[in-house]
């Protein structure tokens, strides 16, 4: 594991906006690391997350069909305290591949909080260097089959030049997970924002704009709009850190679907997916036929900021972007396709798939409940990362009972597109 620190490019003068405010976030994250994490814990638990799931990267920017065992170079761009790093990092191990990591943050005090981790991890893919993404055409690290920047760009004077630089740094048939705030879940924070920069300007000692912070929460009004909006936790943690990023932060914006998409276009990027896909649909939300109908024909993208207006609950917009020119999305309608479980036992989920018990989840307030198949708890128990779609099918028609393989085939994409919908399942194929 190599600790080297990479030259920076010459930086912008002192007095300019954009040098003041890259120096302003850095103090931040040098004083209060985010999100808090405790190396230690690293013997007992792996974080999961999205973005950066190794198979949500095979499933959504190679088709499935990423051959894990060839190298495979992904820079953690905006690391922090190493979640998506530490993750990443951990399952290409696992999986044996010839695989650089490199971390990339501009605060020392997050740096060594993620090199910390991946010591008491043993992990030998990872190198660590402290700068801003920004400085990546200077600082020689090569292109990229995968960058991860999550929470990051957002913070940018320019998030649009940030995007540009990472997409300079793809591989040309690479693709990105990114993680940017979204304007509707996030009702209220901004006028809250401003607030505080009146009480307690940028630059005021930060315990004095935290006590601040904690003072004007508790004498809200209840007509106040960060009061009312119930889908922000963050700073009920008791977590300074988590309190100083959402209310206090020097600069961050949120984003809406339409803005996302033409942020990407403008990178030469293309949209692939959000995640979890369901939250995009507003079938999810509403069951109107006729305001279904109306819907139905519109673009999938249309239709996902259609969901974001009427769910108005979506904090964050998690989404991976790719640089090819071609479908990468794995799809199943190709039946030598093997579904995947993420992070859960087949057997345990396919007991709980009783006929005629639907399928509930609390989507950040909103309850929802799908109706799965009659074979769905069978199909599921036969869900072992290893059999293909028709493997599945002939597993099951040994035992007995098994309807003709276009029922069984209709009643697989049905389960795909739930519980796909809510993360749970994934596509990779044989290498």
């Amino acid at each position: 594991m190599s600790h080297d620190v990479t030259a920076r490019t010459a930086p912008a003068p002192a007095d300019s906006p954009a040098a003041r405010s890259q120096a302003a976030v850095r103090a931040q994250y040098e004083a209060m690391p985010y999100p808090p994490r405790d190396p230690a814990d690293e013997a007992k638990r792996l974080v999961f997350g999205s973005p950066s799931h190794v198979l949500e990267i095979n499933h959504y920017l190679y088709a499935g069909r990423r051959d894990f065992r060839q190298p495979f170079r992904a820079l953690i761009a905006g690391g922090g305290t190493g979640d998506a790093c530490i993750m990443l990092a951990q399952q290409l191990q696992d999986l044996k591949c010839p695989a650089e990591v490199v971390y990339l943050d501009i605060s020392e005090a997050s740096r060594a909080i993620a090199e910390a981790r991946a010591k008491t991890r043993g992990l030998r893919n990872v190198r660590f260097h402290t700068a801003s993404l920004l400085d990546l055409p200077s600082l020689g690290l090569g292109v990229f089959d995968y960058i991860d920047c999550t929470g990051v760009l957002h913070h940018l004077p320019d998030p649009q030049a940030g995007l540009h630089t990472l997409a300079g740094a793809l591989a040309p048939e690479a693709g990105m997970g990114l993680m940017l705030y979204g304007e509707y879940g996030r009702s209220g924070v901004y006028p809250m924002q401003e607030m505080l920069r009146t009480l307690v300007p940028v630059g005021t000692d930060p315990a004095e704009r935290l006590a601040t912070a904690k003072r004007l929460i508790r004498f809200l009004p209840p007509t106040n709009l960060f009061r009312r909006n119930t889908f922000l936790n963050d700073h009920l943690s008791g977590n300074d850190a988590a309190l100083y990023d959402l209310l206090l932060h020097s600069q961050d914006r949120a984003y809406t679907v339409p803005q996302i998409v033409e942020m990407t276009r403008q990178a030469g990027l293309r949209l692939v997916a959000f995640i979890e896909p369901i939250r995009y649909e507003p079938s999810t939300y509403i069951s109107d036929p006729q305001i279904g109908r109306n819907l139905a024909g519109l673009p999938p993208l249309e239709r996902a900021a259609f969901a974001e207006r009427l769910a108005s609950n979506l904090r964050t917009h998690i989404f991976y972007v790719t640089k090819a020119g071609y479908d990468t999305l794995a799809r199943p309608e190709d039946t030598s396709a093997i579904p995947v479980l993420r992070e859960m036992d087949a057997a345990t989920l396919a007991q709980g798939l009783k006929p005629g018990t639907p399928l509930v989840a609390n989507l950040d307030g909103f309850p929802w409940r799908a109706q799965l198949p009659a074979l769905a708890g069978p199909i599921v128990a036969q869900i072992d990362g290893r059999k293909t779609i028709a493997e599945i099918y002939t597993a099951m028609a040994l035992r007995g009972g098994l309807p003709v393989w276009d029922e069984f085939q209709q009643q697989f994409e049905q389960i795909y597109m739930i519980l796909n919908g809510i993360n749970h399942l994934l596509l990779r194929f044989r290498a």
